[in-house]
């Protein structure tokens, strides 16, 4: 959160204007229109902590607006099922992350019709999860991988190649092609079902649908270098598009892949074979795009600053990654790089030089666990900076969520909101009975013992209602955060970063 922020983005004037250029679109191709939907359908953080005010499910409500003409169609690839690759966001596989996407995009009236399971070669988990899906029943298409594909243009707009590809039947004139991830084969799909309707003699197109990067901002917005640092694990980079340069004499910005790719896709949907006033005639990739988020900013500054600070925290999580052997020192040097090129340092995130005081101040009180001395600071939605520090008794992280609430709830600090017996009694049985290393509480175990004594604790109870106020706040702390804090933080919507230092003197523990 930043220090007496306001809203920076109007949500209304953004659905009115994207809702009206993404109908527009589909009335260009004579009423049938695959659109590749990048990010999130729902919760998508990013967008909201580098646009504050920014609606998290803002797209989903702008489907709302076109329920009447929408179908979904999802992608997901069956190497990351069958690799259980993680959706960090969630903490959840892809498979698992898709499933509660369907069940969500259900509150919201939506039903997905139909799932394609891309690059399919009989894997055993990709098999398992399309037979799950088909019981419950949902529509499901394998897709297999196209030889030669994106570079044999020849071949691809083929029957051996798109012709290979299922085609899939919807109703509606829009619809969405989304995915679990980035190479889940949404583009691959969508040009696919337009070659099966040009094959069939109907009219379709294809479009893009992308918050990021912001195509009529500056290359050097922090806002799109926030994206740049969000994709620096997939080595993406943001560019002038030099084709809309040439064919316009407007800069504009696009990202490396999709200029890479443009010559090839153009010349597959040149040969995919829509002619007149309806073709994929499309003479850049930054054309190819409906992205209008540019027209519900209403505070540029505010919006760099917010940007600044998520470049800062994606160097945390990458620097942490690192460390842990998951991610590559070039993709944090990237990030470095792109700190540098917007003038800031990781201190100017007031959380972390507070969060490191704190850890300085529990090895000067001999406070900490076993020898390990950790700090923790969260900033409160009025800029304010509260800390915690670590004991014997409780994580740093612990320790900071009881203060935070105690603040909000103005209660004094030395005020104990559980009984020294309770925290004595579950430290007893991790150490004495779990035979645990360690016995302090974590966020969880703390949210469970407050939860018990809100019943006889008024005054705990009350500080328990504060909780829901922390939904969006940033919280640093300066040693690994453990399981069972991670998920209670999460579960709380606190975007946490961390230093990444050990909390233990040994390995396994």
């Amino acid at each position: 959160m930043i220090d007496g922020i306001k809203a920076s983005f109007d949500n209304e004037r953004y659905l009115q204007t994207q809702s009206d250029a993404i109908m527009d679109r589909v009335a260009r191709f004579s009423g049938k229109l695959y659109l590749e939907f990048w990010g999130k359908l729902l919760s998508d953080m990013h967008a909201a902590r580098v646009l504050p005010g920014y609606d998290p499910d803002v797209k989903i409500k702008l489907l709302q607006r076109l329920k009447d003409v929408v179908d979904i169609v999802y992608c997901i690839r069956a190497k990351d099922i069958e690799a259980g690759r993680i959706r960090g966001d969630f903490g959840l596989t892809y498979d698992a992350a898709s499933l509660r996407t369907f069940d969500d995009l259900e509150d919201f009236g939506f039903s997905v019709s139909a799932v394609i399971i891309n690059r399919y070669r009989g894997e055993k988990s990709a098999t398992r999860f399309l037979n799950f899906l088909e019981s419950r029943g949902i529509r499901v298409y394998t897709q297999p991988e196209i030889d030669g594909y994106p570079a044999d243009v020849d071949k691809i707009v083929s029957d051996e190649g798109y012709g290979q590809c299922p085609f899939i039947e919807t109703t509606r004139p829009l619809v969405i092609v989304t995915g679990a991830g980035p190479g889940s084969g949404k583009m691959a799909t969508g040009l696919a079902q337009v070659y099966h309707h040009q094959s069939r003699g109907q009219q379709a197109g294809f479009a893009k649908f992308e918050t990021f990067p912001v195509w009529n901002l500056p290359l050097d917005h922090p806002l799109n270098l926030a994206y740049e640092a969000a994709v620096a694990d997939l080595k993406d980079r943001n560019l002038v598009d030099p084709f809309h340069l040439e064919a316009y004499g407007e800069t504009v910005i696009n990202y490396n892949r999709d200029i890479e790719n443009f010559s090839i896709m153009r010349a597959i949907m040149a040969q995919i074979g829509a002619q007149g006033p309806g073709a994929m005639d499309y003479r850049s990739p930054s054309e190819m795009g409906v992205n209008m988020v540019k027209a519900g900013i209403l505070d540029d500054d505010t919006v760099r600053a917010a940007a600044t600070r998520e470049i800062i925290r994606r160097y945390f999580r990458y620097s942490w990654e690192h460390k842990q052997g998951l991610e590559s020192r070039e993709t944090v040097q990237v990030v470095e790089r792109l700190l540098q090129q917007v003038g800031a340092k990781v201190t100017d995130y007031p959380i972390v030089p507070a969060a490191r005081q704190a850890a300085e101040e529990a090895k000067q009180r001999g406070k900490g666990d076993r020898g390990i001395f950790c700090g923790a600071a969260l900033e409160l939605p009025s800029g304010e900076i509260v800390t915690g520090m670590n004991s014997t008794l409780m994580h740093a992280e612990a320790a900071l969520l009881l203060n935070v609430i105690k603040k909000l709830g103005g209660i004094p600090k030395q005020i104990d909101l559980l009984p020294p017996s309770i925290i004595a009694n579950v430290c007893s049985l991790k150490e004495d009975i779990q035979q645990r290393k360690t016995a302090g509480l974590n966020v969880e175990e703390i949210l469970v013992a407050l939860s018990i004594g809100a019943a006889t604790n008024p005054t705990a109870g009350h500080c328990m209602q504060q909780l829901k106020l922390l939904k969006g706040c940033d919280m640093h702390s300066t040693h690994v955060v453990a399981r069972g804090s991670e998920n209670g933080l999460r579960l709380l919507g606190i975007v946490t970063t961390t230093d990444g230092l050990p909390v233990t003197r040994g390995f396994y523990y």
